[in-house]
């Protein structure tokens, strides 16, 4: 009698162990945000773009990264219970809307970032 408790104790473990790593994929794969990430590099990189082309003054640039860090909070506390809904996704992408939209009248506004001034040629004597 007690081999076969001992053995149904050990098949159960044995099936909780496969049961958990069953489950851990669905978690990770209701967490993830590929296409919220990629947006973002994406995001950043045009800010990067208009910072040295000279297209986004240094508050525009400031301004649009804090932007940017508002929807990666945002992204963090959709995460953080462990399941984005499909109404915290539309949240995300609305705010990455917006400030894509953002991005795109800055650098095309007409406000330019100063160049570098060259130093002043001297004279030979």
């Amino acid at each position: 009698m007690s081999k076969r408790i001992l053995a149904l104790v050990t098949l159960a473990v044995a099936s909780l162990g496969a049961l958990a790593q069953a489950a851990a994929p669905a978690t990770a794969a209701s967490t993830a945000t590929p296409r919220v990430d990629q947006r973002q590099a994406n995001q950043d990189r045009r800010i990067d773009q208009g910072i040295a082309s000279g297209q986004l003054t240094r508050p525009e640039a400031r301004r649009l990264e804090r932007q940017q860090g508002a929807v990666n909070r945002a992204e963090d506390r959709a995460r953080a219970d462990g399941t984005v809904t499909a109404q915290e996704r539309a949240r995300l992408h609305r705010m990455q809307n917006q400030t894509s939209a953002n991005i795109a009248r800055q650098r095309h506004d007409a406000q330019r970032r100063p160049a570098a001034s060259a130093p002043a040629a001297t004279a030979p004597k």
